[in-house]
């Protein structure tokens, strides 16, 4: 139990630092832990270049993968069904033509060190 409180701690802070670091890059931000059904997308924002279904993956050393490394094919195949969802949505038909990106932020918290890799265009589905 004070292991899944730690972790949900610990992922909502990193979506909070990935939140202001794609916000410092110029992003908006639309939507936070966007649900379809049992589906997830942890960020959708939108910048000049489109917009952007963004997977956030948080880790304390020590690790034994790289967090961008953990959005396996099943993951990324989860947040493209989520996608298109999303887009035929009434708030999805609101970014018309706008490209489609899925980007992943890595975020390592290392006491009181932060260190937040942003991987736009991380994955192309090629499957939904």
């Amino acid at each position: 139990m004070v292991e899944d409180r730690q972790k949900k701690q610990t992922g909502r802070r990193g979506e909070q630092i990935a939140c202001d670091f794609l916000v410092g890059k110029g992003h908006t931000i639309l939507e936070r832990n966007w649900r379809s059904g049992h589906l997830e997308v942890d960020i959708i924002s939108l910048d000049p270049k489109g917009i952007h279904f963004v997977e956030v993956k948080t880790r304390r050393p020590p690790f034994q993968a790289l967090p961008q490394d953990c959005v396996d094919w099943a993951k990324q195949r989860n947040i493209a069904k989520a996608a298109a969802a999303y887009m035929r949505s009434a708030k999805g038909r609101r970014a018309g033509d706008a490209e489609i990106w899925f980007d992943i932020v890595a975020v390592i918290l290392d006491g009181s060190n932060e260190t937040v890799e942003y991987i736009p265009g991380a994955y192309t589905p090629i499957y939904i």
